[in-house]
């Protein structure tokens, strides 16, 4: 069993058991300090913007990877304790659900709160939501949440595992390119839910490089909800809904949640997928939650499998 595969299944398990850190413990969101602190009115930020999406992501990441090789060379099997920790601190898999399942409760129980938890999934104005689009918002965020924060660190982790494999390195610096992988993809993922909105130039860059890097997960996450529900086809009336939404990747593991759910999930002036049906009642995101889970279960052991050498 490969070194890369072990931190997958440490780090699942630390998922699972301890969850996500709180904010100001959590060093994604010490990056997210770091970003703001670039935040400002520069003369030329779309400029800017484009030399901090290259330059950061591959900081942090050269940065971890040292760090797991160092740890490596001292001890294997700290290197591999520090790889599980760094991709458990790079994905997102128990938080989401329970957020969505939260949101789900409070929708018809306290429509105020439950707009105030949407914003910690999706970006959108909540204040005017009702119950039904506030469902809709937590199956859209299920969806493209899975893909941005576990499958995504997931498959370029598994990148650099076969990577390193082909250039037959040592398993440290395996695991080291396995996890370097999955911090840039989180890095830049960061940046763009911070900067990359259509009136933010500072954000051009982040929001282009997060298009090219989001290219592969959203569709490998397309895949596996697919297979979680049992329904390939899921993927193919998918196809008809996804240029309605802006972003060129997050309406694929969307879409596919609607087909399958057969429900209406809605960002209203923005777009519609699935428009025939109706909105998704509690159910129906209690049926999402589960298979779901199941699509994050298997994102973790495809990745397992892949890194296996």
């Amino acid at each position: 069993m490969s070194a890369t595969t072990v931190a997958i299944a440490v780090a699942l398990v630390l998922d699972v058991l301890v969850g996500e850190p709180r904010n100001r413990l959590h060093p994604v969101a010490w990056l997210g300090g770091l970003l703001a602190q670039l935040d400002r009115d520069w003369r030329r930020p779309v400029a800017v913007g484009m030399m901090a999406a290259i330059a950061v992501p591959l900081a942090v990441a050269v940065a971890v990877g040292l760090l797991i090789v160092s740890a490596a060379t001292v001890e294997p099997w700290l290197g591999v304790g520090l790889g599980a920790v760094v991709l458990f601190l790079a994905t997102s898999y128990r938080a989401l659900l329970s957020t969505v399942r939260r949101v789900a409760r409070l929708a018809d129980a306290d429509v105020a709160a439950a707009r105030r938890e949407v914003a910690a999934l999706a970006g959108r104005e909540a204040a005017a939501l009702d119950g039904d689009r506030l469902r809709s918002a937590a199956l859209e965020s299920l969806g493209e949440n899975l893909a941005d924060g576990l499958v995504a660190p997931l498959t370029a982790a598994t990148v650099g595992a076969v990577l390193g494999r082909l250039l037959a390195l040592a398993p440290g610096w395996t695991l080291a390119l396995a996890c370097a992988g999955a911090v840039w993809i989180k890095t830049v993922n960061t940046m763009d839910s911070m900067w990359g909105y259509r009136d933010r130039p500072l954000g051009t860059g982040a929001a282009r490089l997060d298009d090219l890097a989001m290219w592969l997960p959203a569709r490998v996450t397309a895949g596996l909800l697919a297979l979680s529900f049992a329904r390939p086809s899921a993927a193919w009336r998918a196809a008809a809904w996804v240029d309605s939404v802006p972003s060129p990747n997050a309406g694929w593991p969307m879409g596919v949640v609607a087909a399958a759910l057969s429900v209406r999930l809605e960002k209203p002036g923005e777009y519609v997928l699935n428009p025939a049906a109706t909105y998704p009642s509690a159910d129906d995101v209690t049926r999402g939650l589960r298979h779901v889970g199941v699509a994050g279960l298997l994102a973790y052991a495809l990745a397992g499998v892949i890194a296996w050498s």
